[in-house]
């Protein structure tokens, strides 16, 4: 829900006189990818003139469960797997091409390539400068 913060007089006239199919909400895409992906990915968002990425190193583990290694002649199972999570927002009528280029730009074919969510923004703030929802991005 919308705190009364965000809703700008600027922006509930807008919302107001413009039909849904018009006012253009924004989206988070999260994906987490292997981290030798990473550059492939960054490239084909840049593309798309994506301007805004942030990139966490992770640890996790889906379907593949992890894996076995042998170090120093003892087996260990290794549950949690190294990956990269990036996030980045972008205008509602780009989350498709996005989440489009970061699938191709990702892809091995093999287990473990791994997953995108999009997600709805609510609200977005500049800090700086005080933009509010799509200007903020």
């Amino acid at each position: 829900m919308l705190t009364k913060k965000f809703l700008t007089p600027e922006l509930l006239s807008r919302i107001r006189r413009e039909p849904p199919h018009i006012w253009s909400p924004v989206k988070k895409i999260e994906a987490i990818i292997k981290p030798f992906k990473l550059d492939d990915v960054i490239e084909a968002l840049t593309e798309l003139g994506v301007e805004g990425v942030s990139v966490s190193e992770i640890r996790g583990f889906g379907r593949q469960k992890g894996r076995t290694e042998i170090y120093k002649g003892a087996e260990y199972v290794v549950d949690f797997l190294p990956k990269v999570k990036v996030e980045t927002v972008v205008p509602d009528e780009l989350a498709e091409s996005v989440l489009t280029a970061i699938q191709k730009a990702a892809f091995t074919g093999k287990i473990g390539d791994g997953k995108v969510f999009v997600i709805p923004v609510e609200a977005a703030l500049r800090i700086r400068t005080g933009d509010r929802n799509e200007n903020a991005i």
